[in-house]
């Protein structure tokens, strides 16, 4: 139920007219801007221009308002992941191809991929990667990424719809967007 209401003209026809915050792309999200959704899937929600600063790109993913999204989230049945003594904070997400989060690190939690398929890239605590915070996922994956002997390149996978994978706390990731995906991650804290 939750993935046929996340269909694009579904969320169009439900979400456009109301605003959206969206958070630029890169490891501090410092910038953040709020247009009608309608105008983020109609103009902003494209591929990365691998020309672009993270901070020159924005990204719809964390800073939403539950209530106004409410009918959609409460469609939403969490995979059965815990971990004791706490409780968990979703933030859902769409991204046009290519787009991503570079590395950052935070508690634990688990993502899942509702459209599309999102490449992820993770180093443990002890194993800082090497990355510009400002830089983009791809651009990293186009530059940096084919220097690094096999010993220093990180553990990595690919989502696809209805998978789901668990980030320890404190694991450094990064993430790609290899289609025009609609995903969600679960916090815990």
């Amino acid at each position: 139920a939750f993935r046929a209401r996340c269909a694009r003209d579904k969320l169009l026809a439900a979400f456009g007219p109301l605003p959206v915050r969206l958070s630029t792309a890169n490891t501090y999200s410092y910038r953040k801007v709020d247009v009608p959704f309608q105008e983020y899937v109609e103009r902003l929600l494209q591929p990365q221009d691998p020309a672009r600063l993270g901070s020159d790109t924005l990204y719809f993913f964390g800073d939403n308002n539950f209530t106004e999204w409410g009918p959609l989230f409460q469609h939403y049945v969490p995979p059965p992941f815990r971990i004791p003594g706490t409780s968990p904070a979703y933030s859902f997400g769409i991204a046009g191809s290519g787009s991503g989060v570079p590395f950052h690190w935070h508690g634990p939690g688990f993502s899942e991929v509702i459209f599309g398929r999102k490449r992820w890239f993770l180093y443990p605590p002890d194993k800082t990667p090497h990355f510009h915070p400002n830089e983009t996922t791809l651009a990293w994956l186009q530059h940096t990424y084919p220097t690094l002997p096999p010993g220093q390149r990180p553990l990595e996978c690919t989502l696809r719809p209805g998978e789901v994978l668990y980030f320890p706390d404190r694991w450094w990731h990064a993430t790609l967007n290899l289609d025009t995906s609609v995903f969600i991650s679960t916090f815990l804290g």
